[in-house]
């Protein structure tokens, strides 16, 4: 019926479902949540309460285990996925069986076989999977792919991506689930699939081999080595927290305690783990060499424990060369404060200090820099708003940035194969992953 507003289910009620939520309530008479899923009933109430406060009815409630039910019962159009990574599939897989339309948080998923059955359900269904990568509406990012698609540096030979997490954004997926590979498939596919997929992205290509190292170098029972470690398990209750710049006091943060200190009786999930507790079984310090199926090879390191955040990436060419360097923070703050004037460690980080410098080096003459002028930079480098843009209000999209269900897969993979090749020591092949 026309006018009828587009009906959207959440599952997985965590601090990234607000963006979602935000934007279907914003968007009233265009669309509406019409279910919220969890496995913990108040993350689920802390949202039902926001959509309330915002003038709207809740939206009704499931636990994740009857997300069948939740499909049959409020018949969505459209299912958002934001729960724990390696609990995607699913939630796709069923979302799929019943005809509906998915939008998914990277990872797609976490294992070569929960992919290739997200393919397979895919082709199946009347639904389609939109994966969620944001930084390909980043307009530095969009400025790039314009570049090298118009031949600024002629046939792309190689790619190399260095990207740094700082001592606030890299530490804190050492504070919470994403501590645990079964659940994260760790940094290499929970964080590095948004790197693999720009460089998929801006070539035009998928990966087919790897060979990679990688360590936990800095943060698990490292700490004890490099002198960092307090000596506790967890920040609330513990007075060695109290001036530790690493230490996540939730309590200080209304959000965070509403979300998570105060539902921890409901799951026992722990937000605010020691980063230097042991039962880290991810990787802080990664390299990787990607073969693509265009003849590329993409040279990768991600870092999760600088002193500044931010990315260099260089095009070398047939023509010239492209280089990307931007500076997110140039350093951390370790005690910053909350809403309530309480002090708020390793929540956030520097006051802005960021900036770019994007060149083209053609061969033969002075190289050339280009100034994109004033943007807003929030929210992933102001990709969240335009992605949300085509998503929920049909914008145009002219760059191809809006990823499917394949290009979810091909993020994963190189992913996958870095993960495989560590272990083994050996090259690895996409294919023989995803059978």
């Amino acid at each position: 019926m026309p006018g009828t507003p587009h009906r959207y289910a959440l599952v997985g009620t965590g601090s990234r479902a607000t963006m979602y939520r935000k934007a279907i309530t914003e968007r009233s008479g265009k669309a509406v949540l019409v279910a919220l899923a969890d496995t913990n009933p108040k993350r689920i109430a802390r949202h039902r309460e926001a959509i309330e406060a915002a003038g709207h009815p809740a939206p009704a409630a499931y636990d994740a285990a009857d997300f069948d039910k939740l499909l049959a019962e409020t018949d969505p159009d459209t299912v958002i996925v934001t729960s724990v990574d390696a609990t995607h599939h699913e939630y796709i897989l069923a979302a799929l069986a019943a005809g509906k339309d998915v939008i998914c948080e990277k990872p797609l998923t976490t294992t070569g076989e929960h992919a290739a059955a997200i393919l397979e359900a895919e082709a199946k269904s009347e639904g389609t999977v939109t994966v969620t990568f944001n930084y390909r509406y980043n307009p530095l990012h969009e400025k790039v792919a314009e570049l090298l698609r118009d031949g600024a540096i002629g046939e792309i030979t190689s790619v190399g991506f260095d990207w740094l997490l700082d001592t606030r954004h890299g530490a804190d997926y050492f504070r919470r689930w994403h501590r645990e590979a079964e659940h994260s498939g760790g940094l290499l596919v929970h964080k590095s699939g948004h790197h693999f997929d720009l460089v998929n992205w801006w070539l035009d290509a998928a990966p087919v081999r790897a060979f990679a190292k990688g360590k936990l170098a800095f943060y698990g029972e490292n700490g004890k080595r490099n002198g960092h470690d307090r000596g506790y398990d967890r920040v609330n209750g513990s007075e060695l927290a109290a001036d530790d710049p690493f230490a996540l006091h939730m309590a200080d943060s209304p959000g965070l305690k509403e979300m998570y200190l105060d539902a921890e009786d409901e799951d026992g999930y722990i937000r605010d783990r020691s980063v230097f507790a042991p039962g880290v079984t991810i990787y802080d310090d990664m390299m990787a060499l990607i073969d693509y199926d265009s003849g590329v090879t993409l040279s990768y390191r991600l870092t999760a424990y600088s002193p500044w955040e931010g990315y260099r990436v260089h095009f070398n060419g047939t023509q010239g060369r492209l280089e990307l360097l931007v500076v997110e923070n140039d350093h951390v703050n370790p005690k910053l404060k909350g809403p309530n004037g309480a002090s708020v460690h390793g929540t956030d980080a520097a006051a802005e200090e960021g900036w770019y410098e994007l060149t083209v080096h053609p061969f033969w003459t002075k190289p050339t820099k280009i100034d994109l002028g004033e943007y807003n930079r929030a929210g992933h480098g102001g990709g969240d708003t335009r992605m949300l843009g085509v998503l929920f209000d049909g914008d145009t999209d002219p760059h191809n940035r809006s990823a499917n269900a394949q290009d979810g897969v091909n993020a994963l993979a190189a992913g996958l194969a870095s993960n495989a090749s560590i272990e083994t020591g050996l090259p690895v092949e996409v294919a023989d992953l995803l059978k």
